[in-house]
């Protein structure tokens, strides 16, 4: 299957994609704020350039697009045109992303992922139960964990020698 759109159209629509204040975003932020937690956000000297940096609980939040970071919830499909093209480009990504956890926990930093699929979408958390996971998570000093439909797990971190191990 071809793609519905030239090239240049397809360039201009790609170049519309935000990298900051998305409406994920912008929910994880208002949800902070209602809280009473302080934070940063785009912390360009950290790896990965976290969405939200929370010092006082040295902790650091991504919110990840489910397409973009190859989550494997409903809302990632994989493409029917230039499939080995996105595949590579998302699997570049997915090595990106593990190697920024692994530098931030080498950092001593607590990281926190909030999954696309949580935050939008015919199974997103409602406010209330999406609070109270955050509220738990930083409050609790946790390690590395992910937030998604089923609520909030932990998360694998890959050690620089390639194996996984949940912090």
């Amino acid at each position: 299957m071809t793609d519905v759109h030239n090239k240049a159209t397809r360039s201009k629509n790609m170049r519309a994609i935000g990298t900051r204040d998305t409406a994920i975003e912008k929910r994880l932020a208002s949800l902070l704020t209602e809280t009473g937690f302080d934070y940063r956000v785009q912390d360009a000297a950290l790896p990965g350039r976290p969405d939200f940096v929370i010092d006082e609980w040295r902790c650091v939040i991504f919110t990840h697009g489910c397409f973009w970071h190859h989550h494997g919830c409903y809302l990632f499909k994989v493409p029917a045109t230039r499939t080995d093209f996105w595949l590579d480009k998302i699997g570049k990504n997915v090595i990106r992303d593990a190697r920024d956890l692994a530098l931030l926990h080498q950092q001593g930093w607590r990281v926190l992922v909030v999954w696309e699929c949580a935050l939008r979408g015919r199974m997103k958390l409602d406010d209330a139960a999406l609070s109270a996971r955050l509220e738990e998570w930083i409050c609790a000093g946790g390690e590395a964990a992910q937030i998604d439909t089923q609520g909030i797990r932990p998360l694998m971190v890959s050690p620089p020698d390639g194996e996984q191990s949940p912090v």
